[in-house]
């Protein structure tokens, strides 16, 4: 008899590390170093937290029902934000507001998917990608990367069977950083456009790209929406993660069948976090630029501090947004090298095995680190400790 879904894929990583460190005592001169997670640790900014108050005290409609597809000023306004940042043409009808871009994701692929049906994932992977087809009953395609940290559309293609749906990418990276050049995003939308599959485009961290201006043009050609699911999130953007707002853009006939998964799940985004991504669209833009000149000087402080971890053996393989990928120079695989550093040197991280297919070797000698939440300083703290770390 076949195991529950919900058995048959891992633990989230996220999870699980907790598990590491729960009930455990750090040394007063040597607190814990988290980076293991990809979140602002922060409230959200004092004007959006009272235009969430506001909301909540004075309109009705925040506490009712509303759009399955999400409110129609936000919409609107995310639209023309897109328009906008990319030099192209949104209409309203092709966006969406999800519960959250792990929904937005899991929508498309209950549009795009039936059991058994196999979607391409370039590893290492973002985790939750991999634990919904694995709920859903599709089939995740690894996809080796190659130099750079990056995919390549010939090894791709040669992945692609007659049960292929989609390809995604993620780009900036989760978990490598690694910005995905506009020329290689644009050769894996015509290869998807040219196989009949569509391109699922997840730009969570687009707002932390140090490229300036529109990191790819896909929005600028017309037949965009026959191919291109876009997914974005609030959450990094506002710290609104508590509030669970991400978005999705696709076409009209796309967005009627997820319209139908959206409205099974949640019925409708939540309306006060849909409040706070709308002030934010409308008042947070100077405040979000201030916001990524830090995460790249916090990038270039790991670029310009590596050289200390390099000279014990460490390699830098991607670095951008809120993330560095790394290998380390142990014999001891990761996950067992994550669970030492716990104890002997206060540092969670998550190992390389999380990000990919089980037994994959590359896996173990790797990890991410996720600096969004810790500054310079503390970065040079991360790599000080890493450097006299000696398992």
């Amino acid at each position: 008899m076949p195991l529950p879904r919900t058995q048959a894929t891992f633990v989230s990583p996220i999870v699980e590390s907790r598990r590491w460190v729960a009930g455990a005592v750090f040394p007063p001169d040597r607190p814990l170093l988290n980076v293991s997670q990809a979140a602002p640790a922060e409230a959200p900014p004092e004007g959006l937290r009272q235009a969430l108050a506001d909301a909540a005290l004075n309109d009705v409609s925040a506490h009712l029902y509303g759009p399955v597809l999400g409110n129609e000023p936000l919409r609107r306004a995310l639209a023309q934000q897109i328009s906008t940042h990319y030099q192209a043409q949104m209409q309203t009808e092709q966006v969406a507001i999800t519960s959250g871009c792990n929904q937005a994701f899991a929508a498309a692929i209950a549009a795009l998917c039936g059991e058994g049906d196999e979607v391409i994932l370039p590893v290492p992977w973002y985790f939750n990608h991999k634990m919904w087809l694995d709920m859903a009953g599709v089939t995740a395609v690894p996809l080796h990367v190659g130099d750079g940290m990056l995919p390549a559309p010939a090894a791709a293609e040669a992945l692609i069977t007659d049960r292929t749906r989609a390809i995604v990418l993620v780009t900036p990276n989760n978990p490598c950083g690694v910005e995905y050049p506009d020329g290689l995003v644009q050769a894996f939308f015509r290869l998807a456009r040219d196989r009949g599959l569509a391109l699922i485009v997840d730009e969570t961290y687009r707002d932390f790209d140090s490229r300036a201006g529109a990191p790819h043009g896909l929005f600028q050609r017309p037949d965009w929406d026959r191919t291109l699911i876009h997914l974005y999130s609030f959450s990094k953007a506002y710290r609104l993660t508590g509030h669970r707002v991400g978005a999705i853009a696709a076409s009209a006939a796309r967005m009627f069948e997820m319209e139908k998964f959206l409205d099974t799940v949640t019925i409708c985004p939540s309306q006060l976090g849909q409040a706070g991504a709308l002030w934010g669209i409308e008042n947070l833009q100077g405040w979000l630029a201030g916001e990524r000149h830090e995460i790249l000087n916090r990038r270039a402080a790991i670029e310009d501090g590596f050289p200390l971890l390099a000279a014990k053996g460490w390699k830098l393989l991607g670095c951008g947004a809120y993330f560095a990928y790394v290998e380390h120079p142990f014999d001891a695989p990761a996950e067992e090298i994550a669970k030492q550093l716990v104890a002997e040197a206060s540092i969670l991280m998550l190992p390389g095995s999380m990000f990919m297919p089980a037994g994959d070797p590359d896996g173990d000698r790797q990890f991410r680190i996720a600096f969004a939440n810790v500054d310079r300083t503390g970065i040079g703290t991360l790599f000080d400790r890493l450097a006299a770390f000696n398992p």
